[in-house]
């Protein structure tokens, strides 16, 4: 590391208690905290990692008053349920707050009530939407139009879900109060500003000048806030759910989310430790923040200039931002339930903790984007996971209890070929390190896996168990290099998948060693006996894989449906009785079908209507086969002006509907009919 520092602060960002936590979440903030922190302790650095529930804010309050309950169940409810499933994944948080707690109160408060106090703050009056049937203040999430960009006519007032764009709620055609329906008006309302733009400067030559070694993403999007000239942003908020604003006359007002949650790190600090200060203002500690691209503003631009504001708190290191993890081709949505959740996930493969936290890792979208597919989940587990590194630990201790009865032989006579094995092993460490250390995890887990590979390649090559009849003494020397190496596995991937790095320590019977050791060709000695050989990893079968497949497919279905009901076209105009009784519906059977040739969509139907039989040309074949149409009574409309269609005569239209999925589905009686019975 360039600098050297006495300890190390991590924060990761606090999920948002109004729901679950997804894979997104996962691969984008928590596993490369995670592994960043573990990687400290394993070197004996003195590090805490703080994370917490983010417990404010009007998604909260929305949630609440849709279920009936107060937003204090809600926090109750998804705090407890996040907080779990990070245990049952191995997070290892030194603690996990919430921003309900006293002292995150009372620590916000404080600094809030500091900045007024030195008069840092703007006060502003301006108008608000209010509606007047609840008498509250619309928070920009409870307005709800029609967006300007694309026409989707259920956007809300800061952002549309369906193509992406930052919106205010003036911009909505035809706004609405999400809460009772009614149109909002206008009306004043007082809050204070942090005036960012008097931080431009500092924010310039902190970041712009003084760290240009921050990832491209992170760099790229402050210079480009920066550019864009910052603006006095609110601090407070019209709602009923929140922290107080510490001011007389503030009555029915709250810290806004974002000026309250980041300081739940200094308040899960000061809820770990009575030292939480040298944490926090001593320039001998680096703080690192791990986020997600949708948080650098606050974390770069917003809670600097806060932390500046007020005085006497050092500023981050680093935030190494990860961009967004999509799930199946499609970006994740919590609100559309498209999403592996994490709690899901622990139910569903149990002791295949280190599987999700291995794909999540090796797949990170640390520089881009990326897809997280079920079939790649499948390929890295039993291609990587179970033919690499189970492979090879289970090999070299099978082999051990096979030919020296479970005890570590003594290393003889190398070969030049040991011991070019032993040098790549002596260099994995450093690679590790920087890798590491500059926050480029992939390939760290890279060079991690690596090392396994180094081991089967060794074996493949040294073959003990064909020298084992001529050449004994020779295979003591391969197998305790053998185990050597898997010594050294279990250090190398205990930062990424602590549970297998725990097993292995448990099979060898020995450790777990510290960092210093990695690369060491002595963790074990002579004559130590190791335990019995299991299996780390298993084969996941393609029946496992589909379900969740499944799983999918029916959220995505349910989706459309929800979407299809939301979007149900209006009411044509008005036609008259006598107008209506000019179309000839009769019923009919489908008495032959076949494709029309040349076409992809059309389906030549022969149908006996009653009256006679004739030909229709029909649009479905993308939607039925010929075969399960024959026989089928179907609704058409017989007095249909006659078309030729692709050199056919047809003479009628079949009726249909369209589903939520897209798919035309046949109009038809619910009983056998006699064809020709005329419908209306």
């Amino acid at each position: 590391m360039s600098k050297p520092f006495k300890r190390y602060l991590v924060t990761s960002a606090l999920p948002y208690a109004n729901g679950p936590v997804h894979i997104g979440h996962l691969a984008g903030v928590y596993i490369p905290s995670d592994i960043y922190t573990r990687y400290l302790r394993l070197k004996g650095y003195d590090v805490i990692s703080v994370c917490g529930s983010d417990e404010h804010g009007v998604p909260i309050t929305i949630k609440a008053r849709k279920e009936g309950v107060t937003p204090q169940q809600i926090v109750d409810r998804y705090h407890q349920l996040i907080k779990s499933s990070f245990e049952g994944l191995g997070m290892s948080f030194d603690i996990y707050s919430r921003t309900s707690s006293k002292t995150h109160a009372a620590t916000a408060s404080e600094f809030f009530r500091k900045l007024y106090d030195e008069g840092k703050f703007i006060e502003r009056t301006s108008e608000q939407y209010y509606d007047e049937e609840t008498q509250t203040f619309l928070a920009d999430r409870y307005i709800v139009g029609t967006c300007p960009r694309c026409g989707n006519d259920r956007a809300y007032g800061d952002q549309c879900e369906k193509c992406g764009s930052t919106l205010s709620p003036d911009e909505l055609i035809s706004p609405h109060s999400a809460v009772s329906g009614s149109v909002p008006v206008k009306r004043a309302t007082k809050h204070w500003y942090l005036p960012l733009d008097q931080y431009e400067g500092f924010l310039r030559e902190w970041i712009l000048e003084g760290h240009k070694e921050w990832k491209t993403n992170v760099y790229g999007q402050c210079k480009s806030w920066l550019d864009g000239g910052l603006q006095p942003r609110a601090v407070s908020r019209d709602l009923d759910w929140g922290i107080p604003v510490p001011v007389e006359g503030a009555e029915g007002k709250v810290l806004y989310v974002w000026f309250d949650a980041p300081i739940g790190y200094i308040s899960a600090t000061k809820d770990l430790t009575p030292d939480w200060e040298k944490y926090w203002k001593d320039e001998e500690t680096k703080m690192v923040h791990f986020i997600g691209k949708d948080n650098i503003v606050f974390h770069c631009i917003v809670f600097p200039s806060m932390l500046k504001a007020h005085g006497g708190y050092i500023l981050p290191e680093n935030v190494p931002a990860n961009e967004f993890l999509n799930l199946e081709g499609e970006k994740i949505s919590t609100s559309r339930n498209w999403a592996v959740w994490l709690h899901e996930y622990l139910a569903d493969f149990p002791g295949k903790e280190d599987v999700l936290r291995y794909v999540l890792c090796a797949n990170a979208p640390e520089t881009k984007d990326n897809d997280f597919t079920w079939k790649d989940f499948q390929a890295r587990n039993n291609n990587e996971l179970v033919a690499v590194l189970g492979n090879f630990v289970n090999r070299a201790l099978v082999l051990t209890h096979k030919y020296f009865d479970g005890t570590v032989p003594a290393c003889g006579a190398l070969t030049d070929y040991d011991r070019e094995t032993l040098r790549e092993l002596s260099g994995a460490k450093e690679a590790l390190e920087n890798n590491i250390e500059n926050y480029r995890f992939r390939e760290a887990l890279k060079e991690a896996m690596n090392i396994a590979r180094l081991g089967n390649k060794y074996l493949a090559d040294t073959e003990p168990w064909k020298l084992i009849k001529t050449d004994p003494e020779r295979v003591k020397t391969i197998l305790n290099i053998a185990l050597q190496i898997t010594a050294n596995l279990s250090i190398a991937i205990e930062p990424f998948m602590p549970f297998s790095a725990k097993k292995i320590v448990g099979m060898l019977q020995a450790g777990p060693f510290g960092w210093e050791k990695l690369g060491s060709t002595d963790l074990l000695a002579a004559g130590h006996r190791i335990g019995e050989a299991v299996l780390l990893f298993e084969k996941i079968e393609d029946d496992v894989i589909q379900r969740q497949l499944d799983k999918l497919a029916a959220t995505k279905a349910a989706n459309a449906s929800a979407e299809a009901a939301q979007h149900v076209e209006d009411q044509k105009e008005t036609t008259t009785f006598d107008d209506f009784q000019k179309m000839d519906i009769r019923v009919s059977t489908i008495l032959a079908a076949e494709k029309v040739a040349k076409t992809k969509k059309l389906l030549k139907l022969t149908v006996d209507t009653g009256i006679d039989k004739r030909e229709i040309v029909s649009g479905i074949a993308e939607y039925y086969t010929p075969e399960e149409l024959v026989g089928k009574q179907v609704l058409v409309l017989v007095n249909l002006e006659p078309r030729e269609l692709k050199g056919i005569l047809s003479r009628g239209m079949i009726l249909m509907a369209q589903d939520a999925s897209g798919k035309l589905r046949l109009l038809q009686p619910d009983d056998q009919t006699n064809p020709g019975a005329t419908v209306g």
